[in-house]
């Protein structure tokens, strides 16, 4: 978070527990969501004090009222920052995001406030949870796993994918430096060749 305060990068979206993960041992669930709530009581004012946007993506009804109100509140706070914009994917899974948004979209279409005939990429994006923040341009996956595992499957139909071997506990601001010295070494084209993407 800090490096990313310090280049400039306005938006960082953390991938914290995936819809998959309720299926791990139900003492590393306690754990990580024990270690969530720990992290947002010790750890939201010094965002708010840093400037940064808090938003937790994901469906927080199956937390505990405890931790969906210790979510609710670091984003009131931090909701009128102008630094940093930070998204924590928590019980978050890219085909739920895609049926969540179809889910919305039927409810306007029911209630007229969309119709049919103006359905088109924007306008579904509009529904998807990362819709205030533009799609990733860059996605770093740690741990030498070389898939995507159902994140931001939406979002991130142009981004470059970056996957290192380090494990996330180990990934630290040299290697953070290294893939971004990648990623800016990338011609990104969108589909068109390179004459035509910087025309």
């Amino acid at each position: 978070i800090k490096a990313c305060i310090d280049k400039h990068i306005p938006v960082l979206t953390l991938f914290a527990f995936s819809s998959e993960n309720w299926q791990r041992p139900e003492q590393e669930v306690s754990f990580l969501m024990a270690l969530f709530l720990q992290v947002l009581e010790q750890e939201i004012q010094k965002l708010h004090e840093n400037q940064v946007r808090l938003r937790v993506i994901g469906d927080i009804s199956a937390f505990s009222a405890k931790l969906q109100s210790a979510i609710k509140q670091a984003e009131r706070l931090t909701q009128h920052n102008t630094g940093l914009y930070l998204n924590i994917a928590a019980n978050y899974g890219g085909r739920w995001d895609i049926v969540q948004a179809v889910k919305k979209i039927g409810m306007a279409i029911q209630n007229q406030s969309l119709s049919l005939s103006d359905l088109d990429e924007a306008a579904f994006d509009h529904y998807t949870c990362l819709s205030e923040c533009g799609p990733p341009d860059f996605l770093i996956r740690t741990g030498g796993d070389q898939r995507i595992s159902n994140f931001l499957l939406w979002q991130l139909a142009y981004c470059e994918l970056y996957f290192t071997e380090t494990l996330w506990p180990d990934f630290r601001l040299a290697e953070f430096d290294e893939a971004l010295c990648d990623f800016s070494q990338r011609e990104r084209r969108y589909g068109r060749v390179l004459e035509e993407a910087y025309a």
